[in-house]
């Protein structure tokens, strides 16, 4: 019964902490610096506990996917973001705290659509993901 117990505790341990492990800080980000981002969308996903964006972006290095992340969906939501807003194949130019790391990808803060729709901005989301990479 003891070695029953204790393998449902180990597995109950395990499953719960597979989120935790998921979720990361917002340290990877340069929040200090911003870079602007033309691309065309290839997915588009306001989730939590990270919004998603994928764009397809043709520069200097190439046309390549590049992935994005965001804010929580209830702070995405307080600067405007919606679900159905953003479709593949949409054009958007979005503006990022970029990787400290130099790769490529980043931290929404803000975009526009081609047909100038614009939506986040530097809010209470952005001052709480920099003040989460500050240590604060």
């Amino acid at each position: 019964m003891k070695t029953v117990c204790a393998a449902l505790a180990a597995i109950t341990l395990a499953v719960s902490a597979a989120p935790a492990l998921a979720h990361h800080s917002a340290a990877p980000f340069d929040f200090t610096k911003t870079a602007q981002i033309v691309g065309t969308v290839k997915s588009f996903e306001l989730i939590n506990p990270h919004m998603r964006l994928v764009l397809v972006v043709s520069d200097a290095k190439g046309t390549r996917d590049v992935e994005y992340e965001g804010h929580s969906l209830n702070n995405m939501y307080r600067d405007g973001w919606r679900p159905n807003m953003v479709k593949v194949g949409d054009k958007m130019t979005v503006n990022i705290a970029p990787r400290r790391d130099g790769a490529d990808g980043g931290y929404v803060t803000s975009a526009t659509t081609a047909d100038g729709r614009h939506f986040g901005q530097p809010s209470a989301a952005l001052r709480s993901a920099q003040q989460v990479a500050e240590g604060k």
